[in-house]
């Protein structure tokens, strides 16, 4: 049978009474799949170069009807996309995390391109190698607030400069925004872009958000890094207004990285002019 990368490969003894050993296959040598293999078993921390003998037999991930098999698939897995994210957030390449995790790069594009089930040694490898925990890589925390890790024991807070404050809004993200309402403050997540040093986004006419236009609203964005125990926050305070002018609305379409997150008819553009544009970071004291 034809090997892939991912397959899990199985050698047991049971003449010999030899104990059974499941690996995971994370390089191949030969275009035919034959031996040898690099493998990542089990039972160790090691990759191992092993040619398998009559016992040894290859076993396929599984996958769903009408579903391409994994080694054919591109379209990545959750696990698969949380990885690429956490590598390009940390400004790493695919080799040098390869290289930290101790795999083949070869392995880790398939698990960020393919739908992939890697073991749970190789999670912890990845995970170490991104400064970031398996269950973060499984989306284990998504129902958890960000900041429930561990505070640094000497923290530094740090007021941010305006450069820098632009540039942790980046050109795109989902931030919040504070307007008053009819039944009082509310606080509500959109994602936005940045347009000409303008923080702009879409909702629906009647919405929460839509209580900005014609008032001075604070738009908040953060980031927590809870492996490291550190992260920034962002704050915009500016008059907001509604976008009417078809040249320009069809201009933010255009432009615009995303589709409202909440789905529906949310074609109201609305444009924050921060005025004032703060921000603050906490790092270890050293850094």
């Amino acid at each position: 049978m034809r090997a892939h990368l991912g397959d899990q490969l199985v050698v047991e003894s049971p003449n010999t009474g030899a104990t059974r050993r499941d690996g995971e296959i994370v390089g191949l040598h030969h275009a035919d799949g034959t031996p040898p293999y690099d493998v990542h078993w089990s039972d160790t921390d090691e990759v191992t170069l092993v040619f398998p003998g009559p016992d040894a037999h290859i076993h396929h991930v599984e996958h769903g009807p009408g579903e391409t098999p994994s080694h054919e698939a591109h379209d990545p897995s959750d696990i698969g996309r949380r990885i690429a994210l956490e590598r390009a957030r940390q400004g790493l390449t695919r080799t040098e995390t390869a290289r930290r995790a101790r795999m083949a790069p070869e392995y880790l594009a398939y698990l960020e391109e393919r739908r992939a089930d890697p073991s749970l040694a190789s999670l912890i490898r990845l995970a170490a190698a991104l400064g970031t925990t398996a269950a973060a890589l499984r989306g284990g925390g998504i129902d958890l607030p960000p900041g429930r890790g561990q505070a640094l024991l000497h923290p530094r807070l740090r007021d941010l400069e305006a450069d820098e404050c632009r540039a942790l809004l980046s050109t795109h993200g989902v931030g919040r925004i504070a307007v008053s309402t009819p039944d009082g403050p509310a606080v509500v997540p959109v994602n936005y872009e940045v347009v000409d040093d303008a923080i702009v986004f879409r909702t629906a006419p009647g919405s929460a958000p839509a209580a900005a236009i014609g008032t001075d609203v604070a738009f908040e964005v953060d980031h927590v890094d809870e492996a490291m125990s550190q992260g920034w926050s962002v704050l915009a305070v500016g008059p907001a207004r509604a976008v009417t002018e078809p040249d320009a609305v069809r201009r933010l379409a255009d432009r615009a990285h995303t589709t409202p997150w909440a789905g529906g008819n949310r074609e109201l553009w609305i444009s924050i002019q921060p005025e004032r544009l703060t921000g603050r970071s906490i790092s270890p004291s050293d850094q």
